[in-house]
């Protein structure tokens, strides 16, 4: 995923489409709004997720290849778009069903899940490395078919893992259930409510991070930028592995907020414009990130019925890849054509926007959660 998704934007602006990028981006926002629940509902219901990811890597590898060809080719903006919007659709369930298998193994999620999610990290890490350091594609396709031929090596590796069985098996299902719309009965809890919703409008600024601060570096003269951006996952996994920790000694609203209120300090140091902050600011990315989302899929194990498992991680993906992110790719691609003259961004007022909308968010979240009585 590292390997496609960091670089994404200077490969599409190296090969004619740079104008086409908050649209790309917006495909797994609508994506999200389709696959993720009715992926889930099928896991929870009817097929094993570890089949279901096992044919959704073998979908992604050919898709991630079609699109790479579409761009190669020089194909029209309506063709590249739709063979982009054909890859989203099969790559975005794939994140909340291995978050699904791996939770179904867990005894205590709490103490397990972080070091595992860090797995994660080092793979997103590793892609960067390969792209900037070894494969030097950091505005090439070279990137994107790497990145698929990795895809089927994830398809290979799943036939290691057990086959789980579904959670929730009925004969007869409902339209509503079909679809995995029943996971919005999660959100008639207040604190769920507050939880769905705040990661959804948190992924609004947050969905700036990844094109935007690789087309900061590149005006800042940076190199090797896909490696540079890893810096954001160092602290992603010293947050992982400590959050057992945390979670343990502080209540989950202090621990919602610090990744919230990180996320603004970090924007605020990126629009001081110089590479030294903005490489700072980047750094922090792993605090803000999982401080919020990881919790956030813990959260979900500890507190929403199991037989809900794939469909509740479903709709968290769906309320910040879809509609958070949404909002954020298109939001942001607008923002940042406003702050450009010339060709040339105002990345002072880009990052403050961006520093303002994510304090909003964090002010938000501290009036309207509660906390359960007697849970941290």
């Amino acid at each position: 995923m590292g390997m496609w998704n960091v670089p994404l934007a200077n490969i599409y602006t190296a090969y004619g489409k740079g104008h086409l990028v908050p649209w790309v981006l917006a495909t797994t926002a609508i994506a999200a709004f389709i696959a993720p629940l009715f992926v889930g509902a099928l896991a929870d219901q009817k097929t094993s997720p570890t089949l279901l990811l096992r044919w959704l890597a073998l979908a992604t590898s050919a898709t991630l290849g079609l699109t790479c060809l579409s761009l190669a080719k020089g194909w029209s903006d309506g063709m590249v778009l739709l063979c982009a919007q054909i890859q989203a659709l099969v790559a975005t369930p794939v994140w909340s069903i291995a978050n699904s298998i791996i939770f179904s193994q867990l005894h205590t999620p709490t103490k397990q899940f972080g070091p595992l999610r860090a797995c994660a990290t080092l793979g997103w890490m590793a892609g960067c490395w390969i792209v900037s350091l070894v494969l030097h594609a950091d505005a090439s396709l070279t990137a994107g078919y790497a990145a698929s031929m990795f895809w089927l090596l994830v398809m290979g590796l799943s036939w290691m893992l057990p086959v789980i069985q579904p959670g929730d098996v009925q004969e007869k299902r409902s339209f509503k259930q079909i679809l995995g719309l029943d996971a919005l009965d999660i959100l008639k809890h207040r604190d769920h409510r507050v939880v769905f919703i705040t990661a959804a409008l948190y992924s609004i600024p947050l969905a700036a991070f990844y094109p935007y601060t690789a087309k900061h570096l590149r005006d800042l003269g940076v190199e090797n930028i896909s490696a540079a951006i890893s810096l954001a996952q160092v602290s992603e996994i010293l947050t992982m592995l400590l959050l057992a920790g945390v979670l343990a000694r502080f209540r989950l609203k202090w621990v919602f907020l610090a990744g919230i209120a990180i996320c603004t300090f970090r924007y605020g140091l990126n629009a001081l414009n110089t590479q030294s902050w903005v490489l700072l600011g980047t750094s922090l990315h792993g605090f803000a990130y999982t401080l919020y989302f990881i919790t956030t899929q813990i959260y979900l194990e500890d507190r929403i019925e199991h037989r809900l498992r794939a469909r509740s991680q479903a709709l968290l993906y769906l309320l910040m890849s879809g509609v958070g992110n949404l909002i954020g790719y298109l939001g942001g691609g607008w923002w940042h054509s406003f702050c450009t003259v010339s060709g040339q961004t105002n990345w002072n007022q880009f990052w403050l926007g961006e520093t303002i909308l994510t304090a909003a968010v964090c002010l938000s979240f501290a009036v309207t959660y509660r906390g359960a009585r007697g849970c941290k």
